[in-house]
């Protein structure tokens, strides 16, 4: 009876009609939201109800930020009488951290003008105070409105410990139908990686690749199929000059040993040999001008320059490709041997990183007779010009093309160009994967090509796969080149940043005597520095290769990152608290302003997955991450769990395994592996190696991994050797492994125990 009179009394005094007070609780509860007329040792019915409301209201988002964005801009249109869509429009996330929305009242038109900073103050003074918004604040004309803490908490914690994983995603933003679940996923298609076959794995490919392993687990997260697709640089010139460099300087021994590296050393070796020749050829050519007419040596040197020419290194690789292309079986085998060494090497750097692939193809499937095609069309459609036997487009005499100068369609000797073939493999991956999207992962150096390949579909008619496709640039390593030898080597830096990680833990030697494993956590730790460090800025900007800068020990690192989910993830363990006990959580009790800190920070997280998603920038993921992570480096002091009662302890225990949640949620789709603790001791793993079957050995690795539920480790192209999936239903996963094995019609495969971090 208390109750109801405060609720009554709280009717008068905001001048509702006069109904039964039911009538009055309904419509004051749905119309202002929570106005939770609560006492601090019990929650009242009415604030239950409020919370009801709420959670009805955001029932059909994502993000509860949303829900509560959508309830000050309804409050705040029935006291300004502007429309509700007119405010949202302009009430945004605050970037002050005193408070959550903004609103620019400017931007808002009273009566056909803009709102004054009279209309704000008007606005301030009449908007009422509830258990889910405070009462907002004026700044000139900006009113700035602040979130409930207490309220805020009730919402977001139990959100968080039941959705885990799903927190922060958006998944009906990749239904082809958002309102219909059964319409289906759209599909996208990801470009990434992309490294040329025979060349090492360098700093300069880790861009890519981990870009573009982000954007496919984003786009998952988003509700899309994702089809991640590695089109590798395996056809052109430079493999006729790979070849005669092995022919000049190879080792049969070597290849086998250490095959990218060995092919690596003859790459260097064979472009310093045909550079040589080509200064030289300069210099001929020099002497050649300053000859008169009437030399007896002008002859002598003509014929000269031209068995230089003919006979260059250049020259053999031009040759040796255009064998290639017309079917040559001498020509393609040392090709073929070269890409199956390279993509076995690759698949290994891959697995290091978490990047799996559904596809791996290449310049060399786009059939010779498809290129012909497209160049057919060109010629037909577009303003093509003859070159001495090759073929020019120009794209200066196209609307919107003047900037693109001309392009190469066909060289003089008739082989293909690279551009030519990409748009072939564009509409050959529209048949094949009718995609709704597709994303090229490529350097910013390619931005070019890029725009004269897409407009080149345009050209060929194909506008419905050009609009579809989108360039996702980034910007350069520099300091790295292939042909001089400068390159610093993905494997080499990945090495030696576990050797620096490992070196770090060995300086505690009791913490250091606790793990495990400290070879594969040293791994994990390397990694995530060298990936946190390429992804901490803009993807746009270059920057220089640093290893010192990339392992560094302080400031916002991977390293940091690692330490903060660990230390969390230890937390738990030391309470030792079912998940069951953390939903039964008195979060009430959580009032202090570090409490309330880390709260607004977790609640910010879908609104950064959905910005890092539609800007395809992983900085927004890392720059919150590292936020979230201050916040709750600096509240352990105040909110300590070890000592405090049990219902405290509780409390706390949510709010923190919400916050490793989150955390771990943003590293994953980052592409790391989240720390928690070191693995048992004699902890193994299981390896299948399984005989590939006739019918299957043209199938992708991927495929067969996935077909056998673990990652591809290792190809030796009549075996694929499979890491089942881990976790905590590992025996559940050996079984379905070699059950899934033999429903392939492979022999049983054999399992062998590793420990834990072999490389296999």
């Amino acid at each position: 009876m208390y109750e109801a009179r405060r609720f009554a009394s709280a009717v008068k005094q905001l001048h509702l009609p006069t109904r039964s007070l039911e009538a009055c609780r309904a419509r004051y509860e749905t119309r202002l939201g929570i106005y939770c007329l609560r006492q601090q040792r019990s929650t009242t019915i009415f604030s239950k109800r409020a919370y009801a409301t709420l959670k009805f209201q955001s029932g059909n988002t994502e993000d509860l930020r949303e829900a509560y964005r959508s309830h000050i801009a309804q409050s705040l249109s029935t006291i300004s009488k502007i429309p509700q869509n007119e405010i949202l429009s302009r009430l945004r996330s605050s970037p002050r951290p005193d408070s959550d929305f903004t609103l620019p009242a400017a931007g808002l038109v009273v009566h056909g003008r803009p709102a004054t900073s009279e209309h704000a103050s008007a606005w301030a003074s009449q908007f009422l105070e509830t258990q889910l918004v405070e009462r907002p604040t004026v700044f000139g004309s900006t009113l700035d409105f602040k979130l409930k803490a207490e309220a805020l908490t009730h919402h977001l914690i139990p959100r968080i410990l039941s959705q885990k994983n799903g927190y922060g995603t958006h998944p009906k933003l990749g239904l082809k139908n958002p309102i219909d679940p059964a319409s289906g996923k759209k599909r996208v298609l990801v470009e990434f990686s992309s490294p040329n076959i025979a060349k090492p794995f360098h700093a300069g490919h880790l861009r890519s690749t981990i870009l573009g392993g982000f954007l496919a687990n984003i786009y998952e997260a988003a509700g899309w199929e994702v089809v991640r697709y590695n089109f590798l640089g395996d056809w052109g010139r430079q493999f006729g000059l790979l070849a005669i460099g092995f022919q000049r300087y190879g080792s049969t021994s070597e290849l086998a040993t250490n095959p990218i590296g060995h092919l690596f050393d003859v790459y260097v070796m064979v472009n310093r040999d045909a550079e040589v020749e080509n200064k030289n050829l300069k210099t001929k050519k020099r002497e050649l001008a300053a000859l008169s007419l009437y030399d007896p040596e002008l002859d002598h040197k003509k014929a000269e320059i031209e068995a230089d020419t003919a006979n260059c290194t250049y020259e053999e690789a031009r040759k040796l490709f255009v064998r290639m292309e017309q079917g040559d079986s001498d020509a393609l085998s040392i090709w073929k041997q070269f890409r199956d060494l390279s993509i076995e090497r690759y698949a290994e750097t891959y697995a290091r990183l978490n990047i799996r692939y559904d596809f791996y193809a290449g310049e060399s499937g786009v059939k010779p007779e498809e290129v012909d095609a497209v160049i057919e069309t060109l010629a037909r459609n577009g303003p093509c010009e003859s070159d001495d036997g090759g073929l020019l487009m120009n794209f200066e005499r196209l609307e919107g093309g003047k900037r693109l100068g001309k392009a190469v369609l066909r060289k003089r000797d008739g082989s293909s160009i690279y551009l030519s073939r990409d748009v072939g493999e564009a509409i050959k991956r529209s048949r094949d994967h009718q995609f709704d999207k597709m994303l090229y992962v490529v350097a910013s150096q390619q931005e070019q090509h890029m725009a004269q390949l897409l407009k080149l579909l345009e050209v060929a008619g194909r506008d419905d796969v050009a609009s579809k496709s989108t360039h996702v640039s980034f910007g350069m390593v520099r300091g790295m080149s292939t042909r001089k030898g400068t390159v610093k080597f993905l494997d080499d830096i990945l090495q030696e940043a576990r050797d620096k990680m490992h070196d770090v833990m060995q300086r505690n030697k009791e913490k250091y005597s606790e793990i495990s494993d400290p070879e594969r956590t040293a791994d994990i730790l390397g990694i995530s520095a060298v990936m946190i460090q390429d992804m901490k800025g803009k993807r746009k900007n270059d920057y220089d290769f640093s290893l010192d800068r990339m392992i560094a020990q302080e400031g916002d690192t991977g390293s940091y990152l690692q330490y903060a989910h660990a230390r969390l993830c230890s937390i738990t363990r030391k309470v030792d608290m079912a998940s069951d006990d953390l939903s039964r959580a008195d979060l009430s009790l959580l009032t202090e302003p570090a409490a309330a800190n880390i709260v607004r920070t977790l609640s910010l997280w879908p609104q950064v997955v959905s910005v890092a998603y539609q800007t395809h920038e992983p900085s927004a993921i890392v720059a919150y991450l590292f936020r979230l992570g201050h916040a709750t480096s600096s509240s352990y002091k105040e909110l300590r769990v070890l000592g405090s009662s049990h219902e405290l302890q509780m409390a706390r225990l949510a709010l923190y395994e919400s916050t490793r949640q989150v955390l771990s949620n943003g590293m994953k789709l980052l592409g790391l592996t989240p720390l928690d603790r070191p693995p048992a001791k004699n902890t193994t793993i299981f390896v299948l190696k399984c005989l590939i079957p006739e019918e299957h050995k043209d199938d992708p690795p991927t495929k067969v991994g996935r077909q056998l539920m673990g990652d591809v480790v290792g190809n030796t192209g009549e075996q694929h050797i499979i890491r089942p999936a881990q976790g905590p239903d590992v025996n559940m996963h050996l079984e379905a492994s070699l059950y899934s094995a033999l429903e392939l019609g492979t022999p049983s495969p054999t399992t062998h125990l590793l420990p834990t971090g072999t490389i296999v």
